[in-house]
């Protein structure tokens, strides 16, 4: 078994008075692909959220419990969230990209950080796009509007631009669900190589992506973790009702 990266410990979160996730404890491996799945509004994209802290940025969010990344705290108030952010890359359901140029998106995290030579800004450009198997497609464009770009190179663009601050984790929500089925193949093929390198979690709406994709499977409903489990064992043998029901499509 791979060593865990991520520990959750008894999270419970609560937008004002609603309880929004309920005690949830997981081990989350390192260099694995886990997927979260169950229905619209069960907590799934809620809690990849907890994962950068990104919650902090909506109002009346109160969350108790531990989320340990690496064995530090990422609750703990002498926590820096820019750092944290750094090393846990996001990618969102709809391409997030500046109205800049291709290059421009890329170079904008490292420049932030304090990367100003040209020559090691053109590397990580290279580097990340080929990372995210779009070089061939956009190296003649780099000086182009980023927008200009169809809707499945724009999200590995987006994929591009987070790997090039060099996070140990990537957070994906949904990120194939607004594209064809080629682009969709395109992201899903991506995320089984970049799992050799780093840690991803995605959250999905499409039970097969989760099969195809997945090393290990989550399943919330109605804020709770139901059952986390391999991926094959969720799909084939799952150990709770509410879980089969789900894959089956009895409910959801």
């Amino acid at each position: 078994m791979k060593e865990t990266k991520i520990v959750v410990k008894d999270l419970n979160l609560f937008y004002g008075d609603k309880q929004a996730l309920k005690k949830i404890t997981m081990d989350i491996p390192d260099k694995r692909v886990t997927a979260f799945i169950g229905p619209s509004g069960c907590g799934k994209s809620t809690f990849l959220r907890v994962i950068n802290r990104m919650n902090d940025l909506i109002d009346h969010v109160k969350i108790d419990g531990e989320v340990y990344i690496d064995g530090v705290n990422i609750y703990d108030r002498s926590l820096d969230i820019v750092n944290l952010r750094k090393n846990v890359g996001m990618v969102f359901q709809k391409s997030n990209l500046f109205p800049k140029t291709v290059y421009e998106n890329i170079v904008y995290g490292p420049r932030i950080n304090g990367i100003k030579d040209k020559k090691v800004l053109d590397e990580i450009v290279e580097r990340t796009l080929n990372q995210a198997a779009i070089w061939e497609e956009v190296k003649d464009r780099l000086n182009d509007n980023a927008l200009s770009l169809s809707g499945g190179q724009q999200q590995r663009l987006c994929i591009a631009r987070a790997l090039a601050v060099e996070p140990e984790i990537i957070l994906m929500d949904e990120p194939a669900s607004a594209l064809d089925p080629i682009s969709t193949a395109k992201i899903e093929e991506l995320i089984h190589d970049l799992k050799k390198q780093y840690t991803i979690v995605i959250v999905t709406h499409n039970m097969q992506q989760a099969a195809r994709v997945s090393d290990q499977t989550a399943f919330f409903y109605l804020g709770e973790l139901i059952e986390f489990d391999r991926t094959t064992t969720i799909f084939t043998n799952p150990s709770k009702k509410q879980t089969e029901d789900y894959v089956t499509g009895r409910f959801g």
